[in-house]
Parts: structure tokens; sequence; C-alpha cells
């Protein structure tokens, strides 16, 4: 049954009366928007809309004792707004992928005109800015010599970076995790050298960091999807 309004300018649409959401809808909405409602808590939702990140290094970058984070965090967990998971002793945070949880980024970075994911950061984003540039140089030296290959570990200890900053940085930055980027990034070398280089398919698997041939060759299959014999076949012949 349609409203009857006490007055009738002529102006209001038909279908905004008989469309609007239930009382209860708009309830939910300002729950979460009273949710919202602290800046920390926003900052920190913020934050894991970008990365993967345990409380430890969260309290850091957004300068709260761990208390204060873990708080935060238990809000937005009940609220839907992120998850988390266990690794040994280690909980990692990041945002659900739900479509509340990502409506509520873009509202945040629309309304403070962030880019997003790292152009200008939150106020205190030196620690962000400099895993940033921690991780560059980590990739420069990954790819300089394809033929050494580096544990998270060793690349953590060599660059002094925490192991978890190192690997969601990384993935920011890059899109893929180190070991995924670097198999991806090593065949990609592979199929010009298979096209361009003369060297036999066990030299330039070696040249690339694989201690056998078959090793090379299941690589190669997952990402070109053929053979390396088949690879350098098809685009000589092309080429030719």
């Amino acid at each position: 049954m349609a409203k009857t309004l006490p007055h009738d300018h002529g102006r209001l649409p038909e279908h905004l009366v008989s469309e609007m959401p239930r009382p209860e809808t708009f309830e939910t909405v300002s729950d979460l928007l009273k949710l919202m409602s602290d800046s920390k808590r926003i900052q920190i939702f913020w934050l894991l809309c970008h990365c993967e990140e345990c409380v430890t290094n969260i309290s850091a970058l957004v300068e709260l004792s761990s208390s204060a984070v873990s708080h935060h965090l238990k809000l937005l967990k009940t609220a839907g707004l992120i998850i988390s998971r266990r690794e040994g002793k280690e909980v990692y945070y990041t945002a659900a992928k739900t479509p509340r949880s990502e409506v509520l980024h873009v509202m945040v970075e629309s309304i403070v005109e962030v880019a997003c994911p790292s152009e200008e950061v939150f106020e205190g984003a030196e620690a962000y800015d400099s895993a940033v540039q921690t991780v560059n140089a980590v990739h420069e030296m990954l790819i300089s010599d394809l033929k050494k290959r580096y544990t998270i570990d060793e690349l953590a200890q060599m660059f002094h970076i925490n192991q978890t900053t190192l690997k969601t940085t990384f993935k920011t930055v890059f899109g893929r995790p180190v070991a995924a980027y670097m198999k991806e990034y090593r065949i990609k070398r592979a199929m010009e050298y298979l096209i361009h280089d003369n060297r036999t398919i066990s030299e330039i698997a070696d040249s690339l960091g694989y201690t056998s041939s078959s090793k090379f060759t299941q690589a190669f299959l997952s990402i070109a999807g053929c053979l390396p014999r088949e690879y350098r076949k098809m685009h000589r012949e092309n080429k030719g």
C-alpha cells in the first residue's frame, strides 16, 4: 500500500517510496558507520585492504599499543570486515573479500582522496615507504643474477626487514608472492632465450637457477603450457 504524503508537491518519484529499503536496513548501515567512527580503526581497516599483517606490525604502523590494535581488530572481525589466519604462533589479518568490505574501502579512499595503494598513504607512513624501498632493492638483487636463489629468511636477514613485512610488501608492490613472481620471471626469460639463444635447454635451465632440466621443464610447462623444446621449435619456425 502506497503512502499518502501530507503535502503533494509533485516532485517525489513514485518508485522512491515503493522501493525505499526497510528501516532495519538503514539501522545496519548506521551500525557500520558507527563502527568506523574511530580514525585509528579506519586506518587499520585501510591498511588491511592492501596487505596481510600481524598485530605487532600493525601496532608499529598506526602507532598504537598491541592491546588497542587487538581491540580494533576484534570489532572489525566481528563486523565481517576483516579475516584472520594462524601460522604457527602468529596470527595474520587482512580485509575480507566481501561486497561490504570492498564498498567501505572505496568509500574511505574516495572521502580522503587516497591513492590506492601507496602514493599518499596515511600519517606516519615512513615505515611503509621504507619497506617499499627495501622490497625494490630485494627485487633488483633477485633479477640481477637468476642463477642464485634465496629463501625469505636469507633475504630478510640480508636487508634487515621482518619476514612478514617483506612478503606482504613484495606482494603489494609486484602483485605476487616472491616465489611465484620469480618463477614467472625466470620462465619469461627462458622464453626469450629459447627463441634468440642457441644454448641447449639444459644450459638455459642452469643459467636460470634450475638444478635439473626436469625441474625446469615442469616449471616451464606450468607457465607456458608447453614443453621448452616445443616452444623453441614453434617460435623459431614462425620466425623463419
